[in-house]
């Protein structure tokens, strides 16, 4: 029969056309239609193809940028001594312009990227519109496919009806049975003749239209062609000019480097560096007053001054004697690394050489008292005589410094500062650095533990910096929060440090729930039910197992929808509140459907629909065991379907390892909800902390967030976790609350939030602690909750296809890290 494809393809520059764009050939399907129509399809395929490549290329880019900025910091840090010092600020500059223009390649791909998703929306559109156009031609295939059938039946029965009326002749049949079968054959004839008339005619209108459809894909496809050379053309002008910035930098390093002579740079040094530009004169030899000497010796032995006036001093003594060049050069550089200055040291030298005046030597002693405390250079050891230890408490006991000595001190100061500083840095640091302790908490230890009222304080607390607490009343607290009465726990409306850091480490999202009918939730309280650590990839189910299963059976299976929620909040600021929500989706079979799959070789393909997926981001299928279709232009559902083969062969593995299963359950797909900052939590929080030196207030406000789910559900099984230090000897909470003394942290449990709650889901804990190694550091709190029956993101799935059921759909969404701060 007859197929439409394209037959003579002639090249011609940037695109290709049809000489016979309708030319006929031969062939059996007629699916040239068909071709041509999935060849449009992956059109799109292409255009998502080549964006998902240029993004990669920007992350490179992206990457290198990072890296460079990264090295040209680390050049700023090399050392500056010596006279190869300068070069390293050329490096730095040319390397720093060099991460610039790769992150202005970064930008125009991003904006290339755009313009290719920008694209393929288009292309979606144009799709669609030209699938309505070709209908038309659709019907005419068919049409003409039928009747081809049609048409070879009758001729087939046309031929064995003439055969037969002639093999009767030949026979010597009756004329009765001629007749018969010579009606037949004229019956036979007619209606082939028919089929012949309505195959023309319908190979007319199937010409006619075919030509027009393969004309309308070529256009299509040309329009392609050329968009998709343009957007290549684009990325080369961009990768030209890029790599055209990358040379001018490089040729203005190689000229850097060439105007930078060894002379420069030891001219250069010598400028920096040098010490004087006058050579110093010939030193006459003079005869020794010794009268003079012993004078000038005697006052500084009786002086009680600092040591570094008895070590000058002393020193002084012995140059007058012998004036050699160690005893007389002072280093340019101290031992704590202060570079002192040249000309003010090398005038007092030169108007002092000789002098034993003890003024002189008290303005040179201020300044030079901090540098001198210092233990002595090991090359200039041999020069100094160490003053006994009753001459050093009486120096240091008499030292007074003057008004007018301040300003010489402010090396000094800023010493003394810096050492300051790092003195009262421990203070601000928070003993939260290991938030994973805080899982084991929710476990049968907290049964075990100490009651609210406390008599001993905790031998593991350590002491801490007392930190200066302000009177400063935190913002009012919304409407809807609920007012607690006041009394010993009314120094909590007080507002502690500043803020401390958030935490960016990645929360995993909370384990698969087993999906058998059978199943039961198991409490929030124990620790391996929601620990990520302990999160299999691949879990055995619970459950009875079902009755062995035939392969003609409607196959039962359950998919659950597992979402996490990460948040951290920041005191009561709803800027400055962390979302991140995960989910993933599992589906669980029964252990009898390894046999029906394992005896059957092609069994039904298992398809499934994610649906209201316009929320998530990132979805990810697992590519050994999932297909997924990436030419859907349905942003609200997404279709996948399994790898059969692939999957078969992974139950019988699982069912090796654990014959005694029911269920085995394996992880389809994971995706990423976007978030819109608090709006997304499903409960507020905000904490405010009040910490004095024998008591800490503690008050953490929560709120009920119908808003972040599509259908409001329970909170069950709420749990707050709050550490405090400082050893807690006593508690007092409202509502009540247990303490832990081992692990420093008080436990509040609440059985479930929802709008139905008390001030719609709304409420304060408070607690006040009694140190006795006060005060505490304000701490972050963690929160436990899960919620039954519900997602945050909507998200759905049902199964397509036949040959499977869906046994049960299991929805839950549950914290992974629920932080707050003050």
């Amino acid at each position: 029969m007859h197929t439409w494809l394209y037959t003579t393809l002639t090249s011609c520059t940037s695109h290709f056309f049809l000489t016979k764009p309708f030319y006929l050939s031969q062939g059996e399907r007629n699916n040239g239609f068909d071709v041509l129509y999935h060849n449009m399809k992956h059109g799109h395929t292409s255009t998502k193809e080549l964006a998902d490549f240029i993004r990669e290329r920007s992350t490179i880019e992206e990457t290198y940028s990072r890296s460079m900025t990264k090295l040209a910091k680390s050049a700023s840090n090399y050392t500056q001594l010596g006279t190869f010092a300068p070069v390293w600020d050329v490096f730095k500059t040319s390397t720093e312009k060099l991460a610039s223009c790769h992150l202005e390649h970064v930008r125009k791909l991003q904006e290339l990227i755009k313009e290719v998703h920008k694209y393929g929306d288009e292309q979606i559109k144009a799709h669609k519109k030209t699938k309505e156009e070709v209908s038309g031609t659709l019907e005419a295939v068919q049409n003409i496919l039928s009747i081809t059938q049609a048409l070879q039946k009758s001729k087939e029965s046309y031929s064995a009806k003439c055969v037969e009326q002639e093999r009767l002749k030949k026979e010597g049949a009756t004329q009765r049975e001629i007749d018969k079968a010579s009606v037949k054959s004229k019956k036979a004839t007619e209606t082939y003749k028919l089929y012949v008339e309505k195959y023309a005619a319908a190979k007319s209108d199937f010409e006619q239209k075919m030509t027009e459809t393969a004309q309308k894909f070529q256009d299509i496809e040309e329009a392609h062609l050329l968009h998709m050379k343009e957007i290549i053309e684009s990325l080369s002008n961009t990768m030209k000019e890029i790599h055209l910035q990358i040379g001018q930098v490089h040729e203005e390093f190689i000229n850097n480097m060439a105007n930078i002579t060894v002379e420069s740079l030891i001219q250069k040094f010598a400028e920096l560096k040098g010490t004087g530009k006058e050579r110093p004169g010939l030193i006459d030899f003079e005869e020794c007053n010794t009268s003079t000497a012993t004078e000038g010796v005697k006052p500084r032995k009786r002086k009680p001054f600092g040591l570094s006036g008895i070590i000058k001093k002393e020193k002084d003594a012995e140059s007058v004697e012998c004036p050699d060049a160690d005893s007389v050069n002072i280093p340019d550089v101290d031992d704590e690394g202060y570079s002192i200055k040249p000309e003010t040291s090398q005038n007092t030298k030169e108007n002092h050489f000789y002098s034993s005046s003890d003024s002189d030597s008290e303005e040179d002693e201020p300044k030079r008292f901090h540098v001198e405390i210092k233990p002595v250079l090991p090359n200039n050891s041999s020069h100094y005589t160490m003053a006994s230890l009753d001459e050093l408490k009486v120096s240091i006991g008499n030292i007074a410094l003057s008004p007018a000595t301040s300003a010489q001190m402010n090396r000094n100061s800023s010493s003394e500062e810096l050492t300051k500083s790092k003195l009262s840095a421990p203070s601000n640091e928070k003993g939260t650095s290991d938030l994973l302790a805080w899982d084991p908490v929710f476990g049968s230890s907290l049964e075990s533990s100490s009651s609210a009222s406390l008599t001993t304080s905790s031998s593991s607390a350590r002491p801490t910096t007392p930190l200066s607490v302000g009177t400063i009343v935190p913002p009012p607290r919304p409407a809807s929060r609920p007012k607690l009465a006041t009394g010993k726990l009314s120094g909590i409306n007080e507002i502690p440090r500043p803020f401390s850091p958030p935490l960016t480490s990645n929360s995993s999202p909370p384990p698969t729930a087993p999906l058998a009918r059978a199943e039961s939730v198991s409490s929030i309280s124990s620790s391996a039910s929601l620990s990520a650590a302990n999160t299999p990839t691949v879990g055995v189910s619970r459950g009875p197992s079902p009755v062995s299963l035939g392969n003609q059976d409607t196959l039962p299976v359950a998919v659950a929808l597992t979402e996490s929620v990460n948040a951290y909040f920041k005191g009561a600021d709803p800027t400055k509140c962390i979302v991140k929500i995960t989910g993933d989706m599992t589906v669980s079979f029964p252990s009898g459907i390894i046999k029906v799959f394992t005896s059957n070789p092609s069994p039904a393909v298992l398809c499934f629909r994610v649906k209201n997926t316009s929320k998530l981001e990132h979805i990810q299928p697992n590519a050994q065991l999932v297909y997924s279709d990436q030419s859907q232009s349905d942003s609200s559902t997404k279709d996948f379907w399994m790898n059969m083969q692939a999957i078969t062969l992974y139950l019988k593995k699982l069912s090796e390892q654990n014959p005694s299963a029911s269920y085995y359950n394996v992880d389809v797909l994971k995706y990423q909800v976007s978030s819109n900052g608090i709006q997304s939590t499903p409960l507020n929080l905000a904490t405010y902390w009040k910490c004095n030196v024998n008591t800490t207030d503690v008050r953490v406000d929560y709120k009920y967030n119908p808003e972040s789910m599509t259908v409001p559900s329970t909170l069950s099984n709420v749990q707050v976790v709050v550490p405090v230090d400082g050893g807690v000897t006593n508690m007092q909470s409202l509502p009540y609350a247990k303490w832990n003394a081992e692990q420093m942290k008080a436990y509040w449990k609440i059985s479930g939030i929802s709008e139905k709650s008390e001030n719609g889901g709304s409420g304060s804990l408070r607690a006040k602690f009694d140190l006795s190694e006060g005060p505490s550091k304000p701490a972050t709190l963690a929160v436990q909750f899960i919620s039954e029956g519900n997602t945050l993101s909507g998200v759905d799935v049902e199964l397509a296809g036949t040959g499977y059921r869906l046994s049960l759909l299991k929805k839950r969404f549950a914290t992974g890290r629920y932080m707050a701060d003050c």
